[in-house]
Parts: structure tokens; sequence; C-alpha cells
């Protein structure tokens, strides 16, 4: 076992493969990149398969990313710790391997190298991150997914629209540099997420991925059932706007922003979120009655 890895099976013989990768943590507003790593394992032509994992005792700080215990009459059935595991989902396109993880307490060198060489031993082509971030974003436009890649000729080939942001990262970021250093390309896609809407989940931060993902691989992925329930979500929003003259003002506030912002623009990702904590709580109690309902 080098850097916490561990093959739970030989290393596969795949067609044209990627590895795509979501972490929850700080990389993960409203759980929108992780969601996107778990609905690719769900939905492939046949049945995703663990190949190998990463010993979480070796990357993370239990006191702050704690396991959690289930119960079942009083008695403690299973305990389950943050994992960061590679599935092989097989695709008639091509085949892809895909991480569905937590971002790492410490040791994130060692926790990038273990990844690459998963990377590598299954000859995957490119990586691909999923990343989601809060923005002063209106819930009632498309997300537009924006993207950094390895050099600039690849951002060109892909066509991507380059991030401009600087500043802290996360694993994310940490492990697209590890790729460049080692010759792999790599692609960073980042889905922003209304700031008032931080309660997971967002369906249509999920779904901006997953097409924008599809659209580079030639993936043909059935989507219709997420973009319904994207559209119900933005319906169970509307109501909540609909019924508040404060947050439907503010809510057009944001769209006259976004409408008037280049379709490439991201100026106002990592700036200073405005206030809007009466709409926020308001927002958020809404769809927390709703998943409980």
């Amino acid at each position: 076992m080098v850097d916490g890895l561990t093959w739970e099976r030989n290393s596969p013989d795949l067609q044209r493969p990627v590895l795509l990768a979501g972490f929850e943590g700080w990389n993960d507003a409203a759980d929108a990149a992780s969601n996107a790593a778990v609905w690719l394992t769900q939905h492939g032509t046949g049945e995703a398969e663990r190949v190998a994992s990463i010993d979480p005792e070796v990357h993370f700080d239990f006191q702050s990313r704690r396991p959690h215990v289930t119960l079942a009459g009083g008695v403690t059935r299973s305990i389950t710790w943050p994992e960061n595991i590679f599935f092989t989902v097989p695709r008639d396109e091509r085949d892809l391997v895909v991480l569905r993880g937590v971002e790492p307490s410490y040791k994130w060198h060692s926790f990038c190298r273990a990844v690459v060489s998963v990377a590598q031993a299954t000859s995957c082509e490119m990586v691909i991150t999923f990343g989601a971030l809060l923005a002063d974003v209106p819930h009632t436009r498309e997300a537009r997914v924006t993207g950094t890649a390895t050099d600039p000729d690849l951002v060109a080939r892909l066509g991507l629209a380059q991030s401009r942001y600087e500043g802290p990262t996360g694993i994310v970021g940490v492990l697209h540099d590890h790729c460049r250093s080692q010759g792999i390309d790599s692609v960073s896609l980042w889905a922003p997420v209304p700031h008032y809407l931080a309660a997971p989940p967002n369906p249509p931060a999920t779904l901006a991925l997953l097409d924008r993902a599809a659209g580079l691989l030639d993936l043909q992925l059935d989507l219709g059932r997420l973009e319904r329930t994207a559209v119900a979500w933005r319906e169970k929003v509307d109501e909540v706007a609909a019924s508040d003259d404060d947050v439907r003002g503010y809510v057009r506030t944001l769209e006259e922003r976004f409408d008037a912002a280049e379709p490439d623009a991201e100026t106002s990702w990592g700036a200073n979120l405005p206030s809007g904590d009466e709409l926020a709580k308001e927002v958020e109690r809404f769809l927390r009655d709703q998943r409980e309902g």
C-alpha cells in the first residue's frame, strides 16, 4: 500500500478511459460536485465496480471529519468512515474511472500521488474534476460552468471558458496542479451555486457539470430525469420568491446582473457575497421542510 492506496482488484483493461472525480467538502457547494460523481457511478451501461480505495487512516483527522455510527435496536451495526473509492463504469463510448471521495485533512501531496497512480495504472487519457462554489447568481438562470485545464492549448481545444480565480484552493486545485507536473491532461469544471441556496442538494448545478463533462467527452448521458428534478427544484424555490416582495426584488437584481455579464464572465466569483440573510433563512427553511416531507 503506497500513499494509502489499496487495489481491490487487478487493474482492469478499459476502453479509452477517463478519470472523473468529485469530492465532498470545500469544493462542493450544495453537494453539487460530489452528486455528479455519484450520478456517474449509478448510470453506466453496466454495473459500476470498485477497483481501488484510499485508506482514510492516512489522510483524515477524524475529529474534524468524524465517522458515522449506524444503530439497529440500540445495537451498533456499523461504522461508516470517510471514503475515497475508485469505480470503473462501463459505457458504450468510453469507460470511466470515477472517484467518489472526501477532501482529505492532510498529506495532500501523498493523496494526489495516489489518485494520479490510479489514472496512470488504468491508462486514463485525462482527469476531470468537478467543483461547485457559492456565487451571487440567481437560481432562475442556467448555471454557467467554467473550467481550467493543464495548458492553454487544451483550454482552446476543449472550448473551455478560462477561470480567472486566484486565491485559496482545495484538493481539486492541488490535484489539478499535480496532474500538470506529471504531464497528465486534466480539466477542472466548476458550477456556481446561488449563495442564498447553500443547503444541498442543487440539481441544476449537478446537471450543468454532467452536461459539460458529457460535451467534453462525447458521452451520451441520459440526463432526462435529472433535468426534470432540476425543473421541480426551481419551481419550489420560485414559490418562496413569489411570496415575499424582498426576496423577489433581490432575485430580480441578481438576474439583471447575470444577464448583463458576458456568457463566460465570472467577475463576481470569489467576491464578497452580498447580504441576504433573510432570504437564505427563508429559502433554506422551505427546502428543509420539503425534504422532511
